[in-house]
């Protein structure tokens, strides 16, 4: 339906805002100034104890400095009485006095018949309270009493009963002169396939009025009472007043208690809520008979940021929460999201309440976990992770998951979050410190990977990582030879470009991680900018370090001849330039290291190996030197270039030939 030009703007001039507000919200007096229009309020789409929703009658426009909602009038109705923006101007004009312009008759037509279907749920209402009263509904009140709701309870919930029988209902109806087609349209009714009366859609069943939030009732839910029958609860169907998917049970009353400050409460069912409610957690409500969907996730949102998913604890409980979490990842916004209360095994809220009272209930609430634990307890729970396979297979999982996530803010600090918890499964640390770096890298404590490392460099040449000399080796002069003088070098490069030019070091810190640092405070430095990385907090790099260390740490590190002259430095900010010396230092590191390792390997072999074996390695060894000499020409004054691409440093390959010349003496 289009409306006139103009109408909108009557109507807004019409309407006061702060009157439309003002019936949703308590104004803050101490900070507002009525003559001026200038109102101040907690606001009613999320939970704060300060006023900081803004109303400026003047201008007819909301806005909150804590969620940003902000709108005008219509939007305003349209949020908290989730409705369409016809039925908000049509709710705004009726209290402006206005007339709505004449919608074209097939609207007309709908929006009567959803009106009349609304008066005949409300008659359906009446008649199942009615009938609760009555001597066919002893079981029913018995098992009531059971569960603990009284006459108050019952009557503040509209509960009823259908009796059994086939046409109790219709009859009514037609009775009171119902239209047959409107009570089929309701639901309430179904046509017979023998071509006889229609029959009632609930019989022999406790009644829960569904209602949306104007207080319509659009629906029932139907507890069986006959324990043989195929569905315990039963909803009205699908018709032109209800949605399952777009509706929640106890929507209006729990909207108004979060408006008051109480938590958001999502649990199974209708028992679950009205024992809540009951239980001073007024701000409670379920799905209906589905799991929730999109559509309820996002009505859960407006009523609250941050919705308590309570649920029971049996596996079906747990196996909704899963679902839920796979639904939510990509709708996941800042300031919105889900909390998961998982009950005691066996056990529902409503169980709870009963057996151990609202202040249990309330202490499961106070520790309910983020989604990021629930989800990270689903993919690990349970399993074991003995082997580099099963640990890629879960890496791979939580990938998967995670790229779900559409925000990229969100998503990264799930990234963070799930690296923290994978570090502590796994007994993982960065954060050694203060013995010569010993602490970088991971490390798996009595694990294989642990006993491997530890055990020299044989199975991890390839690795990255820094193998630890054997003792037979240790005052070799292949390992005195120079020992690890452009290994250092290269760490205090790496180091220095990246903290100047830090948003990088994400693209690296896996690779920094496993940079041994033999200087305790280049693994201070080194274990501070990956605390940073790990936390997003790259913005005063410099500051953080000279804060933790003191100015001589960096005056140090920034002082030395080749970091002072290193592109990646001098160039500090040109990320391209960065990126590529950082990735070769790394890769040199990485190669240098690799060769050690082969000369410790040649010289334990000297003297305790036959012929054959001493053979193949001269062989070896020859090849390396012959394949160094023919390499590349860049940085020959200091560096030779190796198997793939490795710079030998000349000093490491005299100390070669002086092993290769004690071997030629000693078979002399």
């Amino acid at each position: 339906m289009s409306l006139p030009p103009g109408f909108l703007d009557e109507l807004r001039n019409r309407t006061s805002i702060s009157q439309v507000v003002g019936r949703k919200v308590m104004w803050d007096m101490r900070k507002s100034n009525q003559g001026k229009g200038d109102m101040w309020a907690p606001c009613p789409f999320h939970q704060e104890k300060s006023a900081s929703f803004h109303v400026d009658d003047r201008k007819g426009y909301y806005y909150c400095f804590g969620c940003h909602a902000k709108g005008d009038a219509i939007s305003f109705v349209r949020e908290t009485e989730n409705v369409e923006f016809m039925e908000a101007v049509e709710i705004l004009a009726r209290e402006a006095g206005m007339t709505m312009p004449q919608r074209d008759p097939q609207a007309q037509k709908k929006a009567d018949k959803r009106s009349q279907l609304a008066e005949v749920m409300e008659m359906a209402v009446q008649f199942f309270r009615l009938q609760l009263s009555r001597g066919v509904a002893d079981e029913a009140r018995a098992y009531l009493q059971r569960r603990g709701l009284g006459a108050e309870t019952q009557a503040r919930f509209e509960i009823g009963f259908a009796p059994e029988g086939w046409q109790h209902l219709w009859d009514h109806l037609r009775g009171k002169g119902v239209d047959e087609e409107l009570i089929l349209g309701a639901g309430l009714a179904k046509p017979s396939n023998k071509g006889k009366k229609p029959y009632d859609t609930f019989r022999n069943r406790i009644m829960f009025p569904i209602r949306d939030p104007r207080g319509r009732c659009i629906a029932f839910g139907g507890r069986a009472m006959d324990p043989n029958d195929n569905a315990k609860y039963l909803n009205s169907p699908e018709t032109a007043l209800f949605d399952k998917g777009r509706n929640l049970y106890h929507h209006g009353p729990a909207r108004e208690a979060a408006g008051k400050g109480q938590p958001l409460i999502v649990a199974e069912g209708y028992m679950d809520v009205i024992a809540l409610a009951e239980g001073g957690f007024g701000a409670s409500v379920a799905p209906l008979g589905t799991a929730i969907t999109e559509n309820q996730l996002q009505l859960l949102w407006r009523i609250a940021p941050e919705p308590i998913i309570a649920l029971d604890g049996d596996t079906a409980g747990l196996r909704a929460a899963m679902r839920v979490i796979d639904l939510a990842l990509p709708l996941l916004e800042a300031g919105k999201s889900l909390r998961f209360a998982l009950m005691p095994e066996g056990k529902d809220p409503d169980d709870l309440i009963r057996q151990e009272g609202p202040q249990k209930l309330q202490e499961i609430l106070d520790g309910a976990m983020p989604m990021v634990d629930l989800l990270w307890q689903r993919e690990t729970e349970g399993k074991v992770f003995d082997s580099p396979e099963r640990k890629a297979a879960l890496d791979k999982s939580l990938r998967e998951k995670i790229k779900l996530i559409r925000d990229p803010s969100i998503r990264e600090h799930y990234g963070l979050a799930i690296k923290d918890m994978r570090w502590d499964l796994f007994g993982q640390s960065r954060r050694g410190g203060g013995q010569g770096g010993q602490g970088g890298g991971f490390r798996e404590a009595g694990s294989g990977f642990q006993r491997g490392f530890q055990g020299g460099y044989n199975g991890f040449r390839k690795g990255g990582f820094a193998p630890t000399p054997m003792a037979s080796t240790k005052s070799s002069m292949l390992v005195a030879a120079g020992e690890g003088a452009d290994d250092h070098l290269r760490e205090a490069v790496i180091l220095a470009s990246l903290i100047r030019t830090p948003e990088l070091l994400p693209e690296f810190d896996s690779q920094v991680e496993r940079m041994h640092c033999a200087d305790a405070e280049r693994a201070h430095i080194r274990d501070l900018l990956l605390e940073m990385c790990d936390r997003g907090e790259l913005g005063d790099v410099e500051g953080r370090i000279f804060e933790a260390l003191g100015p001589y740490a960096l005056e140090s590190l920034f002082a030395l001849p080749h970091v002072a002259i290193a592109p990646a430095v001098r160039r500090a900010g040109d990320l391209e330039t960065v990126r590529m010396s950082v990735a070769e230092e790394l890769a040199k590191l990485q190669a240098t290291r690799g060769l050690d390792a082969e000369i410790e390997e040649a010289a334990e072999e000297l003297g305790a190996s036959d012929d054959d074996t001493l053979t193949r390695r001269l062989h070896q060894a020859t090849e390396t030197r012959n394949r160094a000499l023919r390499s590349e020409q860049e940085d020959r004054a200091h560096y030779d270039v190796g198997e793939n691409g490795a710079r030998i440093n000349r000093d490491e390959r005299d100390a070669f030939d002086a092993i290769l010349g004690k071997i030629n003496f000693s078979r002399r």
